[in-house]
């Protein structure tokens, strides 16, 4: 079990790793190097010999491995990013970048998303070196740069440039999972992630013919381009089930008493109330219209009108996606992935997804532990490339009215320190029955 100083210690490295400001603006504009040099140093004092890699300058990547004892299991990979988004001191109660520690709670950009992990990654290693501790299979931690962008200069990079790293990883851990839900009625759920959808970030262009704003014209991009944002923004999209999402909806639905009828799935999520919340965007792909470009002057209609369309997939319905798309969009305008991302499922049945739910109730006996796919992204993705199978388990025990999914990314990021200390000792007893 995780020792006292691991507890203090996981509080200390959260605050330290917001106070390193790596905002992600996206386009290459981040340097995580100064908090992968933090995250180095503390694997260096437990003993490890962490390396750090970088396609670009600054833009670094930590990778170190414990090794375990049995050399014939399959290795685990353990892994947490570095980088943060944007945000704007004017908007928050305290400065994002603070790492105030107040009433209890740790405050700053990260302290959910995700360098809450990444402390309690470092607290867990550094408590086994004091015990002499090893676990059983191989563990490989890695701390990444770029998750928050492409992850071209992170995830996908070692993936991709440093493989060899990753050798005998079979599984994967990382963020968005464990935490807790509450569902305003009294049930407490711990998700754990064992899907993701698709990410497909959409760049849609229209082409027409520029002239004189007082002028009939038929041919006028910004008609066309508005029109097909329209029809994707008010697409229904059709219900696709998944084995994960079928298994959250069961497992969810047993919780209730509730019989599980996946013939009408809009019926049975209103009868599960607040917990509807951890499925309902994950039983469909969906398209978002979130940026608009044209012309430079009122009384000029331009050439060219550009949109950007956040697409998500889930698993195979990638082709399902394009064909809608190419429907949506029509004739006169044009589109092409700007990003994409495949879409990952999870065996629920696994032997590790069971030891993740193990070491939840041992510290919250009360827990619903259910499986859900993650309605967005993670590193998981690249990692995928090397065969990984990814599982999202990042264990805080959150209090009711703490809205742990409007933290991510949002205004007032914030953790409590019994969350981080629970997360500890959680993750500790995962890692040493992996």
């Amino acid at each position: 079990m995780a020792d006292q100083l691991a507890l203090d210690e996981v509080v200390t490295f959260t605050s330290d790793l917001i106070r390193i400001d790596t905002t992600n603006r996206g386009g290459g504009d981040c340097q995580e190097r100064p908090a992968a040099e933090y995250a180095a140093a503390r694997l260096a004092e437990a003993g490890l010999e962490p390396v750090m890699l970088e396609r670009t300058p600054g833009r670094t990547n930590v990778v170190a491995r414990l090794e375990g004892t049995d050399p014939s299991a399959d290795a685990l990979l353990l892994h947490g990013h570095l980088d943060v988004v944007p945000a704007e001191p004017a908007d928050w109660s305290v400065h994002p970048f603070s790492g105030e520690i107040r009433d209890g709670v740790v405050w700053g950009r990260g302290a959910v998303d995700m360098k809450n992990m990444d402390a309690m990654i470092l607290s867990v290693v550094r408590s086994w070196a004091r015990e002499g501790v090893r676990p059983r299979r191989d563990v490989v931690i890695a701390f990444t740069a770029d998750e928050e962008d492409s992850a071209a200069d992170g995830a996908g990079f070692l993936a991709d440039r440093h493989p060899h790293l990753f050798e005998g990883c079979t599984e994967g851990v990382s963020e968005s999972g464990a935490y807790t839900f509450h569902d305003g009625q009294g049930r407490q759920f711990y998700p754990i992630g064992a899907g993701e959808r698709g990410t497909g970030w959409m760049r849609l262009t229209a082409r027409g013919r520029a002239g004189h704003g007082s002028k009939v014209n038929r041919e006028n991009a910004v008609t066309s381009l508005a029109a097909a944002v329209t029809r994707i923004g008010e697409h229904e999209w059709p219900l696709r089930l998944t084995p994960t999402v079928r298994a959250a909806l069961t497992e969810i639905a047993a919780v209730y008493g509730i019989e599980t009828d996946l013939s009408d799935v809009d019926a049975l999520l209103d009868k599960l109330g607040g917990a509807a919340k951890l499925v309902e965007a994950t039983v469909r792909n969906s398209s978002n219209p979130t940026m608009l470009d044209a012309g430079y002057k009122v009384n000029v209609i331009p050439g060219e009108a550009v949109a950007h369309v956040d697409g998500r997939f889930l698993p195979d319905t990638e082709d399902e996606f394009r064909a809608t798309m190419d429907r949506l969009t029509g004739p006169d305008v044009d589109w092409e992935f700007a990003h994409r991302e495949i879409a990952l499922q999870a065996p629920v049945d696994s032997p590790t997804f069971a030891a993740m739910r193990e070491a939840v109730r041992a510290f919250a006996p009360e827990a619903h532990t259910v499986p859900y796919c993650m309605s967005g992204g993670t590193d998981a993705k690249q990692f995928a490339r090397l065969g990984i199978t990814g599982y999202g388990f990042a264990p805080l025990k959150l209090p009711e009215g703490f809205d742990y999914q409007a933290l991510f990314h949002g205004v007032d990021e914030r953790v409590p320190v019994e969350a981080l200390q629970f997360g500890v000792q959680v993750l500790d007893r995962f890692l040493r029955s992996a």
